[in-house]
Parts: C-alpha cells; structure tokens; sequence
C-alpha cells in the first residue's frame, strides 16, 4: 500500500509535464521560449506577372525543339523576342548554383543552345531550392524555321 502513493504520484507528475510539453507544440513561441528562423528561398523571380516556364509577353513561342538531351524534370520552354536573333529559354539552378546559357552552333537548320549549371568549388553551405530562371542568347541571323537543340551540363568552378 505505501507504493500506490507513490506510482499515483508519478503518474500524476508524467500527466502534468506531458500536458506542458503539447500545449508548447501547439502555438510554436508560446511561453517565451526560442523560435528557430525559417529558411526562405533567394530565387530569382521571372519577370511580374510571368510564371516558371511562360513565354514572357513580348516574346514568340517556338515549336521546332529537340530537347531528347536534357533530363526529363528540365523545362523546355523557348521563345523568340524582338526581330528573332534573341532566343529565350528557361534554365534551371539550385542551392548555389547559377544557370546561363550560350549558343554551341548556328547551322541553315538548327541552333544548338547550352543550358549551364556552374556551382562553386569550393564547399559552402546552400540553400535546398530549384529556380528556373529565363535566360537569353543571341544569334547572328534571326531563329525561323530552324530547330532549337538543347544540351545541358554541370560545371564547378
């Protein structure tokens, strides 16, 4: 009989700390304890009003594209601006990583168009985030009928 007092006694004590313990999860901050920061993203934002993977307003979509090189969560978004010698695409980063795009080769049928991804050599602390941001290149004659051919690569510079 002396130790009914006290198992009733602990399990009064567990019910009281675990009651504390959920009303703290409940309202994250609440009772003046410390909150951890959350992580925001530093991505660049496509241009008002334009969505990842739009064509922007001002430019063309083109049709004509081979893009059976690039992985399948790649966008194959491409747009012609102005008088068809800047050619748009949209590229895809993440973490530290920075995307560009240039121009391998202009042929009478096809122009073949670099997406990059270059990331720093040296190791640093990133962020977990993928940006597709709209890159442009420019070409020496306007696109027209010729076939945009997109290649891809990763580099560590």
């Amino acid at each position: 009989m002396r130790h009914i007092g006290t198992v009733v006694g602990t399990g009064a004590l567990l019910l009281v700390l675990s009651a504390c313990g959920s009303a703290q999860n409940a309202s994250p901050g609440a009772g003046g304890g410390p909150t951890l920061p959350t992580a925001t993203s530093s991505s660049e934002a496509p241009p008002p009003g334009i969505a990842p993977g739009e064509v922007p307003p001002d430019g063309t979509p083109v049709t004509k594209i081979d893009a059976n090189a690039l992985s399948p969560d790649v966008p194959r978004t491409v747009w012609t601006q102005g008088d068809g010698r800047t050619v748009g695409v949209i590229g895809q980063e993440g973490g530290c990583g920075k995307a560009s795009a240039s121009v391998l080769e202009q042929t009478a049928t096809a122009v073949k168009i670099e997406l990059l991804e270059t990331t720093p050599l040296t190791k640093q602390m990133c962020t977990m985030d993928i940006r597709f941001p709209p890159l442009t290149v420019q070409l020496s004659e306007p696109l027209g009928e010729r076939t945009v051919v997109l290649t891809s690569r990763q580099e560590q510079k």
